[in-house]
């Protein structure tokens, strides 16, 4: 990618049909679990924001990617996210397969709880 995308539009504009339907859908789930979070780019990916950075998501060949950003949700979550993909802090989800926006809904939730706790550093900079 010459030119990296500077708003989510961009993005989604990128990917294939199949993943631009995924991640919309992966969106609205997202937006509507954390309302007050603001849309950015980060690392060429679209990222949410509430107090620092609380998650992202990205397309890929043969799935898309919730980035959760949080190791140790990750560990709270495991049974629930055992019929997934996952690594350190993300989980990949099929493309095809219905995205679980329960699971997807709590766990933003779980994120923006920890963003709440987390101090804020020190010049306003999270």
């Amino acid at each position: 990618m010459d030119n990296p995308p500077s708003t989510v539009e961009d993005y989604l504009a990128t990917v294939s049909p199949e993943a631009r339907l995924a991640l919309e859908q992966l969106r609205e789930t997202i937006k509507a679990a954390a309302p007050g979070a603001t849309e950015t780019i980060s690392y060429r990916i679209p990222t949410l924001k509430y107090e620092r950075p609380l998650v992202a998501y990205s397309a890929h060949s043969d799935h898309y990617s919730l980035h959760l950003m949080s190791p140790s949700l990750m560990k709270d979550y495991h049974e629930e996210l055992l019929a997934y993909t996952t690594t350190t802090a993300t989980i990949h989800f099929p493309y095809g397969k219905p995205l679980p926006t329960e699971l997807v809904t709590r766990l933003v939730k779980a994120r923006i709880a920890e963003n709440e706790v987390r101090p804020k550093r020190q010049g306003g900079q999270s």
